[in-house]
């Protein structure tokens, strides 16, 4: 891959009729130029962009999914002879005995009459478990590896590809390029409009009529996106808690990471010995020892509810013989309604309560950009504008290689031929810097993509004319009919 920047010298040709020097520099000169920057980040981005829409799609259908696939455990039935359900405190007891050396870590309420009940354990190998429990009559209907699910699988690949660290760089890699093919197929849209309108029904016009609306959506999920990747999500977290604030709802008395992935819209707050932002709040205990548990996680249940505390909520259990029951309220189509309770184990009281209202500015603005990104924000409206977005994306990775194959030739990726004229144009220069520094693996890698055209492409011939650079001693190119 090759990205050109100034074009070399060349006497200008002679102006065509009704155009001034200006408007014909600007013109072709710059419409190829960004054309080839947009095809070359294509290459890198659609695979990548195609992957995530797909495995973004079944993630946003997993409540819908998940029961079909799995109906024997999370569908039940109400007996005709029974109008109420176990207490939790029942169903808790009937995992234990079927998973004794289990550890339970939470349990979260069904989402209506014909749900189960969900606890999530670890064994005691470490392994992750979605145990089920029938309401009504408090027996276990089974366990799934949350893994192994297909939403599962696509929030493994959609976060590293399933390969830890490595994948995790190569999303962002591919996230970062993919804000230079947005911006770059605006320009395109914007300059390509006098082709439009001769072929509106060109494979090329409906690649850009679905990259107009896909282009919105690419950038806003790739925005709300980057504070979870591994290296510029980490960055901004230790700029923003240098300075005393989080992107993050640093809750340390909540569950951190729960192992459902059905619970990836919980806040993600963290444990004790992950500090909060402002180093002010001291986790939660529960006081009062009296040497035996009085209270249960239906005590903690009913104190939540009487916090106000919206169904179904998620407790996770205490994790020692000091901790307390953490009650995460339902907030799933409102983040600001985010809201935990800490209920003491002993007493049942209140330790301590953290909520949307606590969490520094920079983690307020976070919790509505992964509403927004996982759909939820809005209710139907960002769930089924998410579900289009996602679909545009995926149909744009499709035309997008359908019209380079259409017009491939022989011998040759089959670039436009083009050079942004980066000297030329002191603004051009300045966002191009800019766009290398706020996104750094699109800095680093365009340095190491110039470094090998310079060094290396236009030096070989062979590889010159494969990837449509200009050689190292530039001769005039051929004039060649635009592909429209």
């Amino acid at each position: 891959m090759t990205l050109q920047i100034d074009p070399p010298a060349a006497r200008p040709e002679k102006d065509p009729p009704g155009r001034g020097r200006s408007a014909r520099a600007a013109s072709p000169g710059w419409f190829r130029a960004f054309w080839r920057w947009h095809f070359y980040a294509s290459l890198l981005v659609a695979p990548i962009l195609l992957m995530l829409a797909c495995t973004g799609l079944i993630y946003l259908f997993r409540f819908q999914l998940e029961p079909l696939l799995h109906a024997e455990v999370m569908k039940v039935e109400q007996p005709a002879d029974m109008d109420f359900t176990q207490p939790y405190s029942a169903q808790e007891a009937a995992v234990e005995r079927a998973y004794p050396e289990a550890t339970i870590i939470s349990m979260t309420e069904p989402e209506d009459e014909g749900r189960s009940t969900r606890f999530s354990i670890v064994t005691d190998s470490g392994e992750a478990r979605d145990v089920y429990v029938n309401p009504w009559g408090a027996e276990v209907l089974g366990e799934i590896n949350p893994d192994t699910t297909l939403s599962g699988y696509a929030v493994r690949l959609h976060r590293d590809l399933m390969v830890g660290t490595w994948g995790d760089r190569l999303i962002e890699l591919g996230a970062c390029w993919a804000f230079v093919m947005g911006l770059t197929g605006y320009y395109l849209y914007w300059k390509g409009r006098a082709a439009r309108r001769r072929r509106p029904h060109s494979l090329r016009s409906r690649h850009g009529q679905v990259g107009l609306v896909a282009g919105v959506g690419l950038l806003l999920l790739l925005a709300s996106g980057l504070p979870w990747t591994g290296f510029m999500g980490a960055k901004i977290q230790e700029l923003a808690t240098d300075r005393g604030t989080s992107m993050w709802s640093l809750d340390p008395g909540a569950v951190s990471d729960p192992t459902s992935t059905l619970d990836e819209s919980l806040p993600h707050s963290h444990a004790q010995e992950v500090p909060w932002g402002s180093g002010k709040t001291e986790v939660p205990r529960s006081g009062g020892h009296s040497g035996s548990s009085r209270a249960n996680i239906d005590t903690a249940l009913e104190i939540a509810d009487e916090q106000g505390l919206r169904h179904p909520m998620t407790v996770a259990l205490p994790s020692s013989s000091d901790g307390v029951f953490s009650v995460i309220g339902y907030a799933f189509d409102v983040p600001s309604d985010e809201r935990t309770v800490h209920v003491g184990r002993f007493g049942g009281e209140v330790e301590s309560t953290y909520g949307y209202d606590d969490y520094p500015a920079l983690a307020k603005v976070v919790a509505q950009g992964i509403g927004l990104h996982e759909g939820r924000s809005l209710g139907l409206w960002s769930f089924w504008g998410s579900t289009l977005m996602c679909l545009a994306i995926i149909a744009s990775c499709i035309t997008g290689p359908l019209m380079w194959w259409r017009r491939r030739p022989g011998g040759s990726v089959g670039a436009p031929r083009g050079r942004l004229p980066l000297r030329a144009s002191p603004f051009l220069l300045v966002a191009v810097v800019v766009l290398g520094l706020a996104l750094p693996f699109f800095g680093l890698s365009l340095l190491v993509v110039l470094a090998l055209d310079h060094l290396l492409i236009r030096r070989v011939p062979a590889l010159s004319r494969f990837v449509d650079s200009a050689p190292s001693t530039p001769t005039a190119p051929p004039r060649t009919k635009e592909t429209t």
